[in-house]
């Protein structure tokens, strides 16, 4: 498994099958602490849970749901509305399109409370978000591994990345085709961390 970069450049991180970008410092990475504390204190966090072979699990993590008017979520059999924009979000969307020269209308934020919270192997390929999303994932506070697994290629490393404080990885074209990702979790001591994943909801494509 390989670990990734050290300097503050944009750098590809999927070799094959992908188009995925780490940003170790974006441009709010000096503010980095501030929003955390506001992200974590202002957005209305609540429990999720899974469908799994007809029984429903509690998610480790919490989430919270918020976008444009029209750009409700479906996942595991249950259909999210979105919380109206808040400033600070509305500013980091802003931002965001800036940078990757994209548009958002909704943001899945999650909130890993220590390091009994993760998130398992996926990839972000429901009908909604079409056939080749751009999705952007901003992290705030604690840092955390993320790791890169290719859907069938076993003669692929997965790929390890540790999200800092601030961080940006941009995920774009065919990666939810190829790749699955996660954010394992760990036996370390670990502080709360916050993660902003920006998307666009494509109406017409649902199922």
């Amino acid at each position: 498994m390989r670990d990734l970069f050290s300097d503050s450049e944009p750098r590809a991180v999927c070799p094959v099958d992908g188009d995925v970008l780490f940003y170790p410092e974006p441009p709010w990475t000096a503010r980095a602490s501030a929003l955390f504390e506001q992200l974590h204190s202002e957005l209305e966090w609540r429990e999720g849970f899974v469908n799994i072979f007809g029984k429903s699990y509690k998610q480790p993590r919490l989430f919270a749901w918020y976008g444009d008017a029209d750009a409700s979520y479906a996942y595991s059999g249950t259909r999210y509305e979105p919380n109206p924009w808040t400033p600070t979000l509305l500013e980091l969307r802003l931002q965001l399109e800036a940078l990757c020269d994209c548009s958002f209308n909704s943001v899945l934020a999650n909130l890993y409370r220590d390091g009994a919270d993760g998130m398992g192997l996926h990839a972000d390929d429901e009908p909604e978000l079409g056939s080749e999303p751009t999705i952007a994932s901003l992290s705030f506070g604690a840092p955390r591994a993320f790791r890169f697994k290719h859907k069938r290629r076993k003669d692929i490393d997965p790929i390890r990345l540790t999200l800092a404080s601030g961080s940006l990885l941009l995920m774009r074209g065919a990666t939810q085709q190829h790749w699955k990702h996660e954010v394992p979790k760990t036996k370390k001591p670990c502080g709360p961390r916050v993660n902003l994943t920006f998307r666009r909801i494509v109406p017409d494509a649902r199922s």
